[in-house]
């Protein structure tokens, strides 16, 4: 069995210098550096990674705790956060806190305690405890998605009040007046930020009874939900839906009432769905850019972890534009605006 010396020997440098590379020091030369990789490789060596991490005191894996794993869009991001983390010599841990935020606060703990290099959070819990037990944590923490309130951390999300402002108007110009926003979890961050891109967008145009129906960001209770809507005596003309999932749930319940989309009620929704080439109508939505997100986030989490002697000190926000994209499930009434 090869050891570090062995390594050495064959790639013509110190076994100390075959130490400095696979702890990703920045003293060894990108050349240097390739002359111990590769004869690591032909000899078949692999370094310890709990020995790495020890000498570190951190591994070369980034935790990364989402809410819902089941959510499309998580999905995409999730792909493009472990692409990007492969070209800088890490490995993902991926945990699930089912939007709670004790679990999340649990799973968080655990991975400090096996020294992860630092970690994507999607975070869903608010108040000055959940802040205090954030803080607390002993790594790099960078949030993404929702924005803890309080919380000193670098941030990046997209610009949700503009993504449902640019849904209403879409569906305003197209004469709706009867529109339902079929929100997220009120207590949510992106949630409250996209119903009060509604409400503002919707008090522009004057109108102000506003009719705004927790969805829950799931698709059963956003069936259930649509369910409701449609058998009112005076439905909603047109749906807003706060994510895809919810989209979804919506669709079917349109579908299984026997009414078509959009001529018996418009359908727009934040985020894309999967396989939407296929699924009829095309839905008018709002894209997030999951690859611009992930950059940013994995950009600010490296640029934290390597910064040991925290000169980076002010907590940094990335808002980014969402893409209006249009389909056909949405359609003028008349008259339109």
């Amino acid at each position: 069995m090869a050891t570090i010396r062995d390594v050495a020997r064959l790639a013509g440098v110190s076994s100390s210098t075959v130490s400095l590379t696979f702890n990703q020091n920045e003293r060894v030369s990108e050349q240097t550096a390739q002359k111990v990789w590769d004869a690591a490789k032909q000899l078949h060596y692999r370094p310890n990674p709990f020995a790495q991490s020890l000498k570190r005191g951190r591994s070369n894996l980034i935790g990364i705790v989402v809410g819902d794993l089941s959510n499309p869009f998580v999905g995409f991001l999730l792909k493009k956060i472990e692409q990007l983390a492969k070209k800088s010599n890490y490995s993902v841990i991926i945990a699930e806190s089912d939007t709670n935020p004790e679990q999340e606060l649990a799973v968080l703990e655990h991975l400090s305690a096996q020294r992860v290099a630092g970690t994507l959070l999607f975070p869903h819990g608010q108040g000055d405890d959940y802040v205090k037990s954030l803080e607390a944590l002993d790594m790099p923490l960078v949030t993404v998605d929702h924005k803890v309130n309080g919380a000193k951390f670098d941030h990046i999300c997209s610009d949700n009040r503009l993504a449902a402002s640019m849904l209403t108007e879409h569906l305003l110009r197209l004469g709706h007046r009867r529109i339902t926003h079929l929100s997220g979890p009120v207590h949510m961050w992106t949630a409250s930020e996209r119903i009060e891109g509604f409400r503002h967008t919707m008090h522009a145009y004057g109108t102000t009874d506003l009719d705004i129906v927790d969805g829950g960001y799931m698709s059963e209770p956003a069936y259930m939900r649509t369910m409701e809507l449609l058998t009112r005596k005076e439905p909603p003309t047109a749906i807003l839906a706060a994510n895809n999932v919810m989209a979804l749930g919506c669709l079917a319940a349109v579908q299984d009432l026997g009414y078509q989309c959009p001529e018996a009620v418009s359908l727009a929704s934040i985020d894309s769905v999967p396989w939407s080439s296929v699924i009829k109508p095309k839905l008018t939505v709002v894209e997030q850019d999951p690859t611009s997100i992930a950059e940013a986030a994995m950009g600010y989490l490296l640029e934290r972890i390597s910064d040991r002697s925290d000169t980076i000190s002010a907590a940094r926000q990335t808002v980014l534009m969402p893409k209006f994209v249009l389909g056909n499930s949405t359609m003028a009434i008349s008259p339109p605006l």
